[in-house]
């Protein structure tokens, strides 16, 4: 019995296997993508109805306590299969948007139910009038072939740190940071962590270089699995770090964390940049005024201004469609020197109240360099890392509280009203260190 190229999508798949060999590489292909289609319209179809039969439903369904427990009772779906169903089908209704796309085969169920969770909990600082702009990005990366979850959480991540608001990004909240080391009853050791983006990029950029498969000098392949070769790469770092001893110097280099920015997105923090960037309006990302790590991807303005206050620094001229046309070697912001002085005058973090020692701060730019601060002296003060991010960033301490340079030439920091109402400049930190 001969099989038709038609036949292989809608007939039966009974019996099919044994005379697919009749069929060329080509035809194969071709039914593949064709089946692959048939599924998400079928399940277009299901979310549809199930949507429907939820909004009238019947005695059997109401006796299956709802039409998710009733269609994974009558089909071979779980129970949370069937409520994910259902909760889509509720889920597109306010946005018809991303309904249609799902409908018309052009969005797969997992990345609607991305969407449509974005849509319903947006970020706290994005303005109501710019959720149709976003639902346009979000669809444009996961509609077509090229789709993947991967390119449509970049986006969602991406937003997250564009519409900033004062409650810190879970990406970016180093207060969740864990790590849990325990020896185990054979003597082996267990490590378990929890890190931000930023940990987490320095963390795979250390190990990137130690993980590559490496074949036998007689080209066999790496028979190592990838968390075997992350656990070599991870005790290697560790032995490099202690074998070198190099456990970090005042003034030394930041680790070796790379975040692109333009410099006008860091300088000027526009308000929504999900905006056009092509003349026919197509929508794209690299309009975004957020950093990117190479490893994690978005990182949001005021981390990356942080990042920027004490940093090597390298300019890269770029074209009208983003190639490299020259690039200038990159520079430190905060010279060692500068450092040296920075300590004799503040002594460690100068923050009211702080005792932490001058090895573990930043030197912070009190008017940022992207705005065109100057990097000297009397625009610079040292801040402990979790001082210098609540000047950046934290809610209660962003733009309130004010650092300026007094006529001793040492920093003073002006509480905000809720704080101190009478805003008196508090000296920095310094009395009890000399």
């Amino acid at each position: 019995m001969s099989v038709l190229l038609s036949d292989v999508v809608s007939g039966s798949a009974v019996g099919l296997r044994g005379r697919l060999w009749q069929l060329t590489a080509a035809e194969l292909r071709e039914a593949a993508v064709e089946a692959s289609a048939e599924i998400l319209r079928l399940e277009a179809v299901r979310v549809a109805v199930v949507d429907e039969l939820s909004l009238r439903p019947d005695d059997q369904v109401i006796a299956s306590r709802g039409v998710g427990s009733w269609l994974a009772a009558n089909t071979m779906l779980q129970v949370r299969d069937g409520k994910k169903i259902a909760a889509l089908g509720a889920a597109l209704r306010p946005f018809p948007a991303v309904a249609a796309r799902f409908d018309d085969g052009d969005c797969s169920f997992d990345h609607a139910v991305l969407i449509v969770a974005f849509c319903e909990s947006p970020p706290k600082g994005m303005p109501e009038e710019a959720l149709p702009r976003c639902i346009d990005l979000l669809l444009a990366a996961a509609s077509g072939v090229e789709a993947t979850t991967t390119k449509v959480r970049n986006v969602i991540a991406t937003l997250e740190r564009l519409f900033e608001s004062d409650e810190i990004p879970p990406a970016e909240d180093v207060d969740r940071n864990e790590l849990r080391i325990a020896s185990t009853l054979n003597g082996r050791v267990v490590v378990r962590g929890d890190f931000d983006a930023l940990t987490g990029e320095m963390l795979l950029s250390a190990l990137s270089n130690l993980t590559m498969p490496t074949p036998a000098p007689d080209g066999t392949p790496d028979a190592r699995s990838a968390a075997k070769r992350t656990a070599d790469g991870f005790t290697e770092l560790i032995r490099r770090y202690l074998d070198c001893a190099k456990t970090g110097k005042d003034g030394g280099q930041r680790p070796h964390v790379n975040v692109h920015i333009n410099a006008h997105d860091l300088a000027e923090h526009r308000d929504c940049a999900a905006t056009p960037s092509t003349a026919d309006g197509e929508e794209s990302l690299s309009d975004l005024d957020v950093g990117h790590m190479p490893w994690l991807g978005p990182l949001s303005v005021s981390q990356t201004r942080l990042l920027g206050c004490d940093c090597f620094l390298s300019t890269v001229l770029l074209d009208d469609h983003g190639a490299p046309l020259d690039a200038q070697p990159g520079k430190r912001l905060v010279t060692a020197e500068q450092r040296v002085a920075l300590i004799a005058r503040d002594k460690g973090c100068a923050f009211p109240g702080c005792t932490c020692v001058p090895a573990w701060t930043d030197a912070h730019h009190i008017r940022h360099w992207a705005n065109g601060g100057p990097t000297v002296m009397n625009n610079l003060v040292l801040l402990c890392r979790s001082h210098h991010r609540l000047m950046h960033r934290k809610s209660g301490f962003v733009g309130k509280w004010e650092i300026r340079i007094g006529v001793d030439n040492k920093p003073w920091f002006i509480p905000p009203p809720s704080i101190d109402p009478g805003q008196q400049p508090r000296p920095a930190n310094t009395t009890f260190k000399t």
